[in-house]
């Protein structure tokens, strides 16, 4: 196989790394560039930390943690442009609300967004919410106005809300296929509606556990690869042993087959996913060509933030990544000479 070169990837949700746990309210630089030095060493060059459902008390606290942590790391300033929000605004009903704990929910509120983002300095540049919710689209156009990208997950709306939703600004879907129960209405589901809303992009966790590879077959098929996105929703155990793992005070386990759930229960919390091994995988299933993979984890996640990015005026360099015959990197190099050395 001859050299393999590729913009850096790029992680669009992704909960925590390497042991640690981005909804830690004790997160510090230290642990910060532990999770990014680990990511780096899988060839993410850039990623948006993400928050998942909470009391607004605890978001804020872990909000303000998170961004200190960030910009006082040796990596943060040069892999984090900002943050992903996944939650409150989350349908709470068994099935759609995984295991987002129901008490922290709340209807869509653009304001409390402003306010999360009073004492951070680095914005808030996705939210995923439930387009069904009381206040969502006034919310939804809102955030969009205000430079954020919107996403839909977690989420019972069917084809008119979801028209609706991509009409206020909505551009996303998050972990399209999850979040969801096992049984939904025949046709005016959510996973339909969002597969047939062209003006919205999907992400997809390609771990096997998520997602059978025959129906992210079917989807990848549908939504066409420049309208999809690869992503991890990883959380602490990522690139780590199994075992036993904190996640946003959950007590979570990892298998031996690299499944994420709730320590003793079988609900998927998170994944254990690294973004290079998605790219392999769907290569290795026969899903789609090498170049298309490496679009939907580096250039694609990056053109989904356009909006976001030209807002705050965020410049992102991908660098450039060399990669071995098994998808893992031998050499990773920022662009511009202005960011800072990552050796």
């Amino acid at each position: 196989m001859a050299q393999l070169k590729s913009d850096g990837l790029f992680d669009l949700q992704v909960n925590g790394y390497g042991g640690i746990d981005f909804n830690d309210a004790s997160l510090t630089a230290e642990k910060m560039d532990i999770a990014l030095q680990a990511m780096l060493d899988d060839g993410v060059t850039g990623c948006l930390p993400t928050l998942i459902t909470a009391s607004k008390k605890d978001l804020l606290e872990r909000i303000v943690s998170l961004d200190i942590a960030v910009r006082e790391s040796r990596l943060g300033r040069v892999m984090v442009p900002g943050y992903h929000l996944e939650g409150p605004f989350l349908n709470s009903e068994d099935g759609y609300i995984g295991c987002h704990p129901k008490g922290g929910t709340c209807d869509p509120d653009a304001a409390f967004i402003l306010s999360l983002e009073k004492d951070i300095k680095l914005p808030i540049l996705l939210v995923t919410l439930a387009p069904e919710l009381s206040g969502a689209l006034e919310t939804i156009k809102k955030l969009h106005h205000w430079g954020k990208v919107i996403a839909i997950g977690h989420s019972s709306a069917g084809h008119d809300d979801v028209r609706a939703a991509a009409e206020a600004g909505m551009t996303l879907s998050t972990h399209l296929g999850n979040g969801l129960p096992q049984q939904l209405p025949k046709f005016d589901n959510t996973l339909l509606a969002q597969l047939a809303q062209q003006r919205l992009t999907a992400c997809f966790i390609a771990d096997g556990h998520h997602i059978p590879k025959a129906d992210l077959k079917a989807m990848l098929s549908i939504k066409g690869i420049d309208n999809s996105i690869l992503v991890t929703d990883a959380v602490s155990p990522a690139a780590c042993a199994p075992g036993l793992y904190k996640f946003a005070r959950m007590n979570i386990e990892k298998s031996d087959q690299g499944k994420v759930t709730i320590a003793g229960d079988n609900m998927l919390a998170g994944s254990a996913l690294c973004l290079n091994e998605a790219v392999r995988n769907v290569i290795e299933w026969k899903l789609v060509t090498t170049e298309q993979a490496f679009k939907m984890a580096s250039k694609n996640p990056r053109a989904a933030l356009s909006h976001a990015l030209e807002y705050h005026n965020i410049t992102l360099d991908p660098g450039n990544v060399i990669w071995d015959d098994n998808f893992d990197p031998q050499d990773v190099q920022y662009r511009n000479a202005e960011f800072p050395s990552i050796t």
